[in-house]
């Protein structure tokens, strides 16, 4: 069992359920998933963008992540329907605990003038968005094997039902908001 897991049963759970009196247990916000999207656009023309990105996803992960394909033709941006647009892995369970211990121990500390997360980034129904700007900031990635340095979008899914919860909730795992 990961720490994580251990920290919400033990301390998370009864904390929140003292803070805002909830009268069953099962009312007490947890975290459902975390989905890691990778936009690719250069995808599109090479095929190598994308076998790189979702070669650095499933290290970061632990997990095989699903290609994406676009909804829609955009010709602004070049798009056609169907054209593979990026890369994205859903974490649940046991993986989705020791990714996010990961993320907020090892990954978050290694960003540079790193000053905290944005308080702002809830959706308004308790899921959090969290956006980086590269993905060296994880020790799996070798920085002389990166193709080519991009970012990458971390949503945390939870079932808070308003931000305040969801925040709370976050701030107990320890993520680091901004004063």
């Amino acid at each position: 069992m990961s720490n994580f897991k251990e920290l919400y049963t033990k301390e998370i759970k009864p904390s929140l359920m003292k803070k805002y009196n909830y009268e069953s247990i099962m009312e007490v916000p947890k975290l459902e998933k975390i989905v890691i999207n990778m936009g690719v656009g250069e995808a599109a023309h090479d095929s190598k963008f994308i076998e790189a990105a979702a070669k650095d996803l499933e290290a970061i992960a632990g997990q095989k992540p699903v290609i994406t394909k676009a909804r829609k033709s955009i010709a602004g941006f070049k798009l056609r329907e169907g054209a593979t647009i990026g890369a994205k892995v859903t974490l649940r369970g046991e993986k989705m605990y020791y990714f996010l211990e990961k993320l907020i121990k090892i990954a978050l500390p290694r960003v540079r003038d790193f000053r905290g997360v944005s308080k702002t980034a809830f959706d308004g129904h308790g899921n959090y968005t969290l956006g980086i700007k590269e993905q060296l900031i994880f020790p799996e990635i070798n920085y002389d094997n990166v193709l080519k340095i991009r970012g990458m979008d971390i949503v945390f899914v939870t079932t808070a039902k308003n931000n305040d919860e969801a925040k709370e909730l976050l701030a107990g795992f320890g993520m680091p908001f901004r004063k």
